[in-house]
């Protein structure tokens, strides 16, 4: 074999190996479904809240984004007047980090945020994207809907072992608070 195609043969397995080693070690994101009443009862606290700001930060050598939310009514549990949740993922100068299932949200923009707070640790959204629920104003009709972010993501949906998209979709306000309501009342029986 001559030293070219020996050196060609090397770099090729070179090459090689590294992409396997890339490919074992990619990470990916896999959500299980959460039902609505799974939400309400895992959650330690459900709050209605306006985004005030997002910043992303270096959190041990990673992307991470803080946002902080005004707490507008808590329908579950407590929760600060000023609510800070941290996100892995976000935008740091020219690097970009995104994490399949993280929710990104917007100054002023209202949400439902499901939570979960284990003791003496920060709040987290639980099920990231299933435990987010947008509100969005029609100003032509002054009505307010409800979205969940998991609504356009699918889960993985353990009963029938597929990946599914489900969730609550352009619902009214009103609806949805009843919907809040009576699953709260189901996880307190």
């Amino acid at each position: 074999m001559s030293d070219r195609l020996r050196r060609k043969l090397v770099w090729t397995l070179l090459q090689m190996g590294l992409l396997m080693l890339l490919v074992a070690t990619a990470n990916a994101t896999t959500l299980v479904r959460l039902s609505f009443d799974d939400l309400a009862r895992q959650a330690t606290a459900i709050a209605r809240a306006r985004c005030l700001a997002s910043a992303s930060l270096w959190r041990n050598g990673e992307i991470w984004t803080e946002t902080e939310f005004a707490v507008l009514e808590v329908s579950k549990g407590t929760a600060p007047g000023i609510l800070r949740i941290s996100l892995p993922g976000g935008r740091m100068d020219h690097l970009q980090s995104h994490v399949e299932g993280v929710p990104a949200f917007r100054a002023g923009e209202e949400v439902y945020l499901f939570l979960w707070n284990a003791r003496g640790r920060d709040n987290y959204v639980l099920g990231w994207t299933q435990g987010t629920f947008r509100i969005m104003h029609d100003p032509r009709t002054g009505l307010e809907r409800v979205t969940q972010d998991s609504a356009a993501t699918p889960a993985f949906d353990p009963a029938t072992r597929e990946f599914r998209h489900g969730g609550v979709r352009n619902v009214p306000l009103p609806v949805f608070q009843l919907k809040l309501k009576r699953a709260l009342e189901k996880a307190n029986r």
